[in-house]
């Protein structure tokens, strides 16, 4: 009875039977979609939740099968449209294309979160971070994208996608205008990790580029640098290679950091020490050794210019600055947290205008910055308070209290 209903309509109202199709064409479609998303899709998920593999749960984390399940409807009506009588042959082959063209678009989006997982799942290794591989898939997505928009235009206008690769050798030269950046950036990138330049987690310096801070990811086009402030600096990746940059890794895998830093002296306070200062400093433990290799030497060398009939103020004597030298030296000796076996001296450099500097250089025992910077700051609180011990002033310009002491004559 029904189908005899069916048939009276279509021969009084063929219209209704077409577009009775047309909706049985959008219904197949939307219970693809729902099948395919609510059942087929929780299934995988529960499967995935259940599986002890990674490449499974990676899958589902970067929505691979989502966007692979919406083939499904779009392969519902590539196949269902030559079956509507309410188009034409030549209406029923644009529908086609469309969906051919809609599922190519679908595929591409699947292969790039494909790709997305397979990085994923490289950057538990530990060679991740020496050698990221995220802007070689970005080249790959790229290529993909470049194809299948080839593709598209191709299968919308029902022509050769030959034809359109053969069009486009002659537009080569403006194609290289297009992709110039891409193309820099790719040549970069390779470059920069195949030469082990950069990693993530580096912590790197682009002063172009006021980037000073770690690099928490390496895409094809661009470094992002996260700052010590905070903020996050995104470098094109050829503008690394093209102006340099300085990369404090070797610092950090050598488990020391380098300390060079002055204690600027007052040249008017630097005198000879006096015969009861040098037997006071020869008590000093950190000066025992130094005062008495010292005064056999001054001895000696004062007894042969004495001999050759030189005078007494020729004579070589011990200074204030230079015991308190020695004793810096020997001070960076005895701890334990500055290396040993790296260079470690005490020098004086050229007098200025603000004194004369005593320059420390020395390498920490650690690369810890909040260490680092606790011990050169214990050093040079040290350092600050002794110095008056040698009679020595550090210098600092005259400013606020120091310009009040002063008396003016006849004001006070």
């Amino acid at each position: 009875m029904m189908n005899a209903y069916f048939q009276a309509l279509v021969e009084r109202a063929p219209w209704a039977a077409e577009l009775i199709g047309l909706a049985g064409l959008l219904l197949g479609a939307f219970l693809a979609d729902v099948i395919a998303r609510r059942v087929v899709l929780s299934l995988v998920r529960t499967a995935a939740a259940h599986s002890r593999g990674r490449w499974d749960d990676a899958l589902v984390e970067h929505r691979v099968f989502d966007r692979l399940a919406h083939l499904a409807p779009a392969a519902v009506i590539y196949s269902g449209a030559p079956l509507l009588n309410a188009l034409p042959d030549s209406g029923a082959a644009i529908v086609q294309r469309i969906a051919l063209a809609a599922m190519t678009i679908i595929a591409v989006r699947t292969f790039e979160a494909f790709l997305d997982a397979v990085n994923a799942i490289y950057m538990q290794t530990p060679d991740a971070r020496r050698r990221p591989i995220r802007g070689y898939l970005q080249v790959i997505a790229l290529v993909a994208w470049l194809f299948a928009a080839i593709l598209v235009v191709a299968i919308l206008l029902d022509r050769s996608p030959l034809a359109f690769l053969t069009g486009l050798s002659a537009l080569s030269a403006v194609l290289l205008i297009v992709f110039k950046d891409t193309l820099l950036s790719l040549v970069a990138s390779v470059q920069l990790t195949s030469n082990d330049m950069i990693r993530v987690g580096d912590w790197i310096e682009v002063p172009q580029q006021n980037a000073d801070g770690e690099v928490t990811e390496i895409l094809l086009h661009t470094v992002k640098v996260r700052n010590w402030d905070l903020t996050t600096t995104t470098i094109p990746t050829y503008a690394l290679v093209s102006s340099g940059f300085r990369n404090w890794r070797t610092m950090s895998e050598s488990g020391s950091r380098r300390i060079r830093r002055s204690l600027m002296l007052d040249m008017t306070t630097v005198r000879h020490l006096a015969d009861e200062e040098v037997e006071a400093f020869s008590r000093w433990e950190l000066l025992q050794d130094y005062m008495t290799r010292k005064r056999d030497e001054l001895e000696a060398f004062n007894r042969s210019r004495a001999a050759a009939g030189h005078l007494v103020a020729e004579q070589r004597r011990l200074t204030n600055i230079g015991t308190f030298r020695a004793y810096v030296q020997a001070y960076l000796a005895f701890r334990d947290d500055i290396r040993h076996d790296l260079t470690m001296l005490v020098r004086l450099l050229e007098p200025g205008p603000d004194g004369v500097p005593l320059q420390i250089y020395c390498f920490t025992a650690t690369s810890a910055w909040l260490d680092y910077e606790r011990i050169q700051s214990d050093i040079f609180d040290h350092l600050l308070a002794i110095a008056d011990a040698f009679d020595l002033r550090v210098y600092q310009r005259p400013s606020g209290a120091d310009l009040r002491s002063l008396t003016i004559p006849g004001k006070g």
